[in-house]
């Protein structure tokens, strides 16, 4: 399954800090419908993002009903990017 959106970064402090994408509404209800057999565990569920000319594997977090998708530092690094930067995210999924 191959997904693309658009959304702002924002940052999560935890007590690990990280940094996310929400997954749109219509984009996380089609995840959800493969999650049952993609999902390591909790909810989680592993996938390649792009977002411009880096790609990362990373893993789907389960949040309030839908998905975030962290923006590691790698990422970020490559991409420049930074909270608040709209980026566009090329998902996908192994289903």
């Amino acid at each position: 399954m191959r997904l693309r959106f658009a959304g702002p970064i924002w940052y999560w402090r935890g007590p690990a800090p990280y940094h996310f994408v929400t997954v749109p509404a219509r984009e996380a209800a089609l995840i959800a419908e493969v999650s049952p057999v993609v999902t390591y565990g909790w909810g989680m569920i592993p996938a390649s993002v792009t977002v411009g000319a880096t790609t990362v594997m990373t893993s789907l977090w389960p949040k309030d009903g839908g998905y975030v998708v962290p923006v590691k530092k790698a990422l970020q690094d490559a991409e420049d990017l930074g909270v608040g930067d709209e980026i566009e995210v090329v998902l996908d999924i192994d289903a």
